[in-house]
């Protein structure tokens, strides 16, 4: 096969010699096309409409790189569950270009299970076919429901065993980013290199990333500040939804501020801010409910990366650090209620009654959890009650009389700000509440056993059938579909409580 041309125009690789190790894929003995996202491929611009299943195959497997590919293994270091690892780099991945979008986006294309790299260590550099069905799936939930993510661009069975507990198929992930610039990248340079390295780290990111930042002074503070403004609207986006990343180490926290590595990642059932799902997270250092202040800590790692950057004495510029990591809570809470609201049906709280909307959200969520009640249908019913059908949500509740306090002062305060907005001449249709509600607050994510059972179909029999009808399923998650009534069903109790997942390395 020839190789194609992919229009790539590799900065990393061009501006930031010394901070990764060049590495080429090991070829894929029988590669097979498992999926392709082929819209994704046009808003790449990679021009590939006219290829074949076994073309796309050879392609994203890496055994036939497009032409101008500068595949690189990235170094990085990283606080694993909070102990700091100097050197882990991609083990098993490699970027092997970045491309302009159609919107002008500089994206990553970037392998993942290819082979070993100088950063593998022990480990075999490969990975099974589960996890990489797994990244499509909930990377593509994720960009659904409007949450910043990568994205899967393809798998690729690579026609050998890889073996973890068990020999399973091995698969190749092609994953697309705004980068892979990580809390990690400068933790290592910060580590291992100079602070010229650093400094050459952080302005590329800025230039990449924030280019607002570029000519301003103190340009190094207020980028830790605008990193930290990211991670409190996506963490934020996350608690909305109940998502539960279940691994955020620091190498696990994009710069560009995007969710990245779908390991041991889960979406919550019934509410409960102690959930945890990760097998390897034995002591809940991140929970769901946990995430916003974890967040909070791997900034401050950043933070001490960029010390030197910030200002020349260290007194001050820990002083100028702290300020921004001071004000994260805040931060985050400003985003965490402005969802809330959007969820409630209610006006952003910077009109007026903050506090009275806060303890509304807070007493609802405690209500959902000391009954025990599907986090995303209570949500969603409750866009039925704002039309007046409270029969749905009280069906999820045991106890139905234990509604009626909170669901009083909720119509009280919808009513209030219904009787501003008349007052201002702009009264809403009766359904406008219940429609907005329905357009924020998802009747689909991706369910756990039913992307377990997806996985498993593929990896044991080889069908690919409940994954892609799972995959088209969770493409419309806001719209509800009788016939997929089933995608929308909570696990069966057993299940959650048994329910572990794993990261697949």
């Amino acid at each position: 096969m020839e190789p194609v041309r992919f229009p790539f125009d590799n900065s990393y690789a061009r501006d930031l010699p010394g901070f990764y190790a060049p590495c080429e894929p090991e070829p894929a003995p029988a590669p097979r096309l498992v999926h392709f996202n082929h819209a994704l491929a046009e808003e790449l611009q990679l021009g590939l409409a006219d290829h074949d299943a076994d073309g796309l195959a050879a392609i994203f497997s890496g055994n036939c790189l497009p032409m101008e590919a500068t595949p690189i293994a990235q170094a990085y270091a990283g606080h694993q569950f909070g102990q700091f690892s100097p050197q882990l780099g991609d083990g098993r991945a490699l970027l092997i270009g970045e491309v302009i979008d159609r919107l002008g986006r500089r994206r990553d294309i970037a392998f993942k299970g290819s082979g070993r790299t100088p950063f593998s260590r022990r480990g075999d550099g490969k990975a099974a076919l589960g996890p990489m069905l797994r990244e499509v799936l909930i990377g593509e939930a994720m960009n659904a429901l409007g949450i910043s993510s990568t994205r899967a661009l393809a798998v690729v069975a690579t026609g050998e065993q890889v073996y973890r507990d068990r020999p399973l198929p091995g698969a190749t992930l092609t994953r697309v980013a705004g980068s892979h610039i990580r809390v990690g990248t400068f933790e290592y340079f910060a580590a291992h290199g100079t602070v010229d390295q650093v400094g050459r780290l952080a302005d590329y990111t800025i230039a990449r990333h924030y280019p607002e930042l570029q000519d301003g002074e103190c340009r190094h503070l207020h980028f830790l500040r605008a990193v930290a403004e990211r991670q409190a609207a996506l963490v934020a986006q996350w608690m909305h939804v109940g998502f539960i990343h279940g691994v955020m180490n620091t190498d696990n926290m994009s710069l560009a501020g995007e969710t990245i590595d779908y390991g041991p990642c889960a979406f919550m059932e019934s509410y409960d801010p102690k959930a945890v799902f990760s097998s390897i997270d034995e002591l809940g250092r991140y929970a769901y409910g946990r995430q916003p202040r974890i967040a909070r800590w791997n900034l401050a790692r950043l933070a001490e990366a960029l010390l030197p950057l910030i200002a020349p004495e260290q007194q001050r510029a820990v002083e100028l650090a702290t300020e921004v990591l001071d004000a994260f809570p805040g931060c985050y809470e400003r985003h965490w209620l402005d969802g809330m609201c959007a969820k409630l049906g209610l006006e952003p709280q910077a009109r007026a009654g903050e506090g009275e909307v806060a303890a509304l959200a807070e007493d609802w969520l405690a209500l959902l959890q000391a009954n025990r009640v599907d986090f995303t249908l209570a949500w969603r019913r409750l866009a039925d009650a704002a039309e007046g059908h409270d029969a749905p949500l009280r069906s999820l509740f045991g106890e139905h009389r234990a509604l009626d306090p909170w669901m009083a002062r909720w119509r009280a305060r919808c009513a209030g700000e219904d009787a501003q907005c008349a007052a201002a001449g702009v009264p809403a249709p009766a359904d406008a509440r219940a429609r907005r509600m329905r357009g924020v607050n998802p009747w689909l994510i991706a369910r756990n056993h039913l992307v377990e059972e997806a996985l498993e179909a593929a990896t044991d029999d080889g069908d690919l059938a409940p994954f892609e009808q799972l995959l088209a399923a969770l493409a419309l998650p806001y719209q509800e579909r009788p016939e997929l009534a089933r995608f929308a069903e909570p696990a069966p109790a057993a299940f959650t409580r048994s329910f572990r997942t794993f990261c697949g390395t």
